[in-house]
């Protein structure tokens, strides 16, 4: 399978096998490809938390529920959830953040969500990234200090959703070369 076809075949998942929990290679092997992705002047600035033990995972979930939106309400359906904390950056990309206004950091988490998902549908399995969680509970829970930023929670396990379509917006809409929408003006 071609990049372009394993990328297509990716989805957010809100549906997982409650029977089937994620093997440790598996997940050993997801961490091991966000660990190589690559950040501003190498910082590397994260720590992941896999949470896989049932009634912690359980509730981390409930820390990401919003019921009365209706949001995330399939959290505590996902076996794992991996939890991606900020660390400080190194002083050059910190310098460079400064210098160019730029948090590197949160690129770099964007980044090393990405290589997660990835990495996860590479292994068989389903994900969905989570913005949406009470901050201060999930510090509570996973003993993360009050200093930290905890950015992203992402649910991993088997899906039980079938593939549907993607809804993107067409190419010229987004994508244009040799300058800012050069060549698209009406």
């Amino acid at each position: 399978m071609d990049f372009l076809e394993f990328v297509s075949n990716r989805q957010s998942v809100r549906a997982f096998d409650t029977t089937r929990p994620v093997e440790k290679e598996k997940l050993e092997r997801i961490v091991a490809a966000a660990r190589l992705a690559p950040s501003a002047c190498n910082a590397q600035p994260w720590h992941l938390i896999v949470v896989d033990e049932p009634e912690l995972k359980n509730r981390v979930a409930d820390a990401t529920s919003a019921r009365a939106l209706g949001m995330n309400h399939f959290t505590k359906q996902a076996p794992v959830h991996i939890v991606l904390v900020e660390e400080k950056v190194n002083l050059t990309s910190g310098v460079g953040g400064w210098v160019k206004q730029k948090d590197y950091a949160q690129m770099d988490m964007g980044v090393i969500a990405a290589h997660i998902v990835l990495a996860a549908h590479a292994e068989g399995l389903g994900s969905c990234i989570l913005g949406w969680f009470n901050e201060p509970k999930m510090r509570e829970l996973l003993s993360i200090p009050d200093s930290k930023r905890v950015w992203l929670d992402i649910a991993v396990g088997y899906s039980m959703q079938p593939l549907r379509q993607k809804k993107r917006k067409p190419l010229p809409e987004v994508v244009s070369y040799n300058g800012y929408k050069k060549g698209t003006e009406k």
